[in-house]
């Protein structure tokens, strides 16, 4: 099962981004957009580990998003819902919410997750059998992920690949993996990498380049171990473990099955689960321990049935059929032979209805039923010879001839014997030619191996004569000396001077932001607020003061939170803004005060530097209105154009010009001082512009101040 479209980053790193949502999920406890987004974001992280809690986080993220309508939020956790029932093997149900959320990402035209859902069908499709159905659901997500350069376009390539081998077709499969495997690099994504050196492993299995898909797969292996990635693991001991079956090293076949296993039952992969016992089994029956064969036959069996992964059933209903024929219960084996025909039938898997019809063969030749042996015998001829088992073919000669034997019919058996005897010959001079060609796929990886050795001792040697040259010569050893030193002296000076001037500029930084700190709620507000509450009580006008009393420790508590940071929720910078307003016309409602956001902006997904707007909004209420008592008018509007987030304040003052002739001087104000002064570090620091632009009103023909604030800032991607 290949899940690459889920997580990425180191164990520790995932642990720390949990860590860090659930920090932010219970600060943030209003139920919104951002409050849906973390929800998901939690439920995404926990479902390979954790999929009790991932499921409690998107019960709480569906019932926000409906109450909202918000759709995109809706469709995510609909999405991670079929994850958890994909990864669980429970197909039918994952298809349902992939499609329900493929409609609604589709309605609002939001195209990385319709290419997501494409993806993860196509996923579903493949471990259910249907891997043309996989193809086509994956070209969609490849066509619309390289339309809008997308993040997840390695990872549908990883899984065309996979399809591509399945079927057989290598050449196909090769070209999406190497590209797969050069975005995933150029990405710097480990899981992805992973998943591509795993599945150029299976191909480089199936041509019997045995050394080079087990290097592979190794790779692969360390990558995942150092994700603490489960699935990938799984996935690499299994491919790991068919190749020491092949090679007959059951011993190291058997650990690496048992390891995947474990790993699979944690995870409550149930295909997984299935897989891995048939393929124990397998061990089992060629080391002749026919009951514990039989005994994981049967219990992958009843997964296969119980998920409803048809495909994998006859066959495993084959080797419980072959089981029995080696026990010589022909009654038991005809049984499940029959089932695999009548089940190969209607999946429309020709080799596994082939192998029912040699099975079928075999038991009732061995009842002494020979006009049915025969049927069966020369159906899975006929079914051999169309598709090209030539395996089967040669085990169909062979049981005609013991019938037509059996019957008198010597012309027919001497026939069909000689015809086995050619095609076992040619299959036995094939079987030789593969085993050549992985001697020679060893011989070529030692001699690579070897000739990496010997350039090594080449090196060595060439280091050891060049040490002894210089030992022949003191002067030049004292010279080489003296210049490693200089060099040194030199080099470390350098190093002190960066070090000496980054320390400069952070505490330059640290210096700059106390000073912002200490102007935003400087004494003078504090006093005044304080004062006016003791007004009020002294008033005992108990219900205003407690309602100002509540403002103004809500404006408090937000002030501190939002210093602690260097960047904040442009929605949470707005909330302080709004109640410092709130509190300033708390006294008598002197303040007419706005603020509009443009359509394209959301709050949730952009973070800013706190504290850059609420000093302009101080300084409007301080120095705009003087002698204006009536309609005194704040606007704010918060714009995003070209790229740059722009925030407008004005004010129906007297003026920027006034002020500074009342005033006798062009001195600029404290806050707009510092705060260009962190605009410009700021600037640096976010490789993005920043800047605070003061015009007097008059210019267009209007009353008041106008501040003109560039906001650098980050954007969240959305998921």
């Amino acid at each position: 099962m290949l899940f690459v479209l889920l997580i990425t980053g180191t164990a520790n790193a995932q642990n720390s981004k949990i860590d860090s949502l659930k920090k932010e999920l219970s600060l943030h406890t209003k139920k919104d957009t951002t409050r849906v987004n973390l929800l998901n974001a939690l439920a995404f992280s926990h479902f390979s580990s954790d999929i009790a809690k991932s499921l409690e986080y998107l019960g709480e993220a569906e019932t926000i998003a409906e109450s909202i309508d918000f759709k995109k939020g809706k469709g995510r956790s609909i999405y991670i819902r079929g994850i958890t029932e994909a990864i669980q093997s429970n197909f039918d149900q994952a298809l349902r919410h992939y499609n329900e959320a493929l409609k609604l990402y589709i309605n609002i035209d939001f195209k990385q997750g319709v290419a997501n859902c494409n993806n993860a069908i196509a996923i579903t499709y493949k471990n259910k059998g249907d891997l043309r159905k996989s193809i086509t659901y994956l070209k969609k997500a490849i066509s619309i992920e390289e339309e809008i350069g997308g993040k997840n376009l390695s990872a549908a390539l990883i899984n065309l690949g996979s399809v591509y081998q399945y079927l057989g077709e290598f050449d196909k499969a090769v070209l999406p993996l190497k590209k797969a495997l050069s975005i995933a690099k150029v990405d710097d994504n480990e899981q992805r990498v992973a998943y591509s050196l795993n599945n150029l492993g299976t191909v480089y299995t199936d041509q019997g380049n045995y050394p080079l898909a087990l290097e592979h797969y190794r790779e692969s292996l360390y990558i995942n171990e150092k994700l603490s990635d489960s699935l990938g693991i799984a996935n690499n001991l299994l491919n790991m473990g068919q190749i020491y079956k092949t090679q007959k090293n059951y011993n190291k076949a058997m650990n690496c099955y048992e390891r995947s296993l474990e790993i699979n039952k944690r995870i409550n992969s149930k295909q997984g689960v299935s897989a891995l016992l048939n393929d124990i089994g397998i061990i089992y029956e060629e080391n002749g321990d026919y009951g514990s064969a039989l005994d994981h036959y049967v219990d992958a069996l009843d997964i296969s049935k119980q998920i409803g992964v048809k495909s994998d059933v006859p066959y495993i209903l084959n080797n419980i059929g072959g089981v029995y024929l080696t026990l010589e219960d022909y009654v038991a084996a005809n049984q499940n032979f029959t089932e695999s025909k009548k089940i190969s039938e209607e999946v429309e898997s020709k080799e596994a209805l082939c192998g029912a019809y040699i099975g079928l063969a075999k038991s009732d030749a061995g009842q002494n039923n020979y006009n049915r042996a025969l049927d069966n015998a020369l159906k899975a001829q006929k079914i051999s010879k169309t598709y090209g088992f030539l395996d089967y073919q040669k085990e169909a000669l062979e049981i005609l001839s013991r019938i037509y034997k059996a019957t008198g019919n010597y012309k027919y058996a001497l026939q069909s014997y000689q015809e086995f005897k050619m095609l076992n010959d040619s299959l036995f001079n094939k079987e030789n030619i593969e085993k050549i060609a992985q001697i020679e796929y060893e011989y070529k990886y030692k001699q690579a191996l070897d000739s990496a050795n010997i350039r090594e001792l080449k090196l060595t040697k060439t280091v050891l004569a060049t040490s002894q040259d210089l030992a022949r010569s003191n002067q030049n050893l004292l010279w080489a000396v003296i210049g490693i030193l200089l060099i040194s002296i030199l080099l470390g000076s350098m190093i002190f001077y960066q070090k000496f001037r980054n320390i400069k500029v952070k505490n330059h930084n640290i210096i700059t932001e106390q000073k912002l700190l200490r102007s935003q709620m400087n004494p003078h507000f504090v006093f005044n607020s304080l004062s006016v509450l003791q007004g009020m009580i002294l008033n005992q006008e108990e219900k205003k003061s407690a309602q100002y009393l509540s403002k103004f420790s809500r404006l408090l508590r937000i002030t501190l939170e939002n210093s602690r940071d260097k960047m904040v929720l442009l929605s949470q910078e707005l909330t302080a803004v709004e109640n410092y307003m709130a509190l300033q016309n708390l006294e008598n409602d002197s303040y007419e005060f706005s603020i509009a956001i443009d359509e394209g902006i959301d709050g949730s997904l952009f973070k800013i530097p706190p504290m850059l707007i609420q000093p302009f909004i101080e300084n409007a209420i301080e120095h705009a209105f003087v002698n204006q008592k009536e309609e005194r008018k704040i606007e704010m509007h918060l714009k995003y154009l070209e790229g740059e987030l722009i925030c407008l304040i004005k004010d129906n003052g007297i003026g920027i010009n006034s002020q500074k002739k009342n005033n006798g001087n062009d001195k600029k104000s404290l806050a707009t001082q510092i705060t260009s002064e962190r605009l410009h570090i700021l600037s640096s620091y976010f490789k993005m512009k920043g800047s605070v632009t003061i015009e007097d009103r008059t210019k267009y023909n209007e009353k008041g101040t106008m501040v003109t604030l560039v906001v650098p800032y980050k954007k969240l991607e959305t998921a």
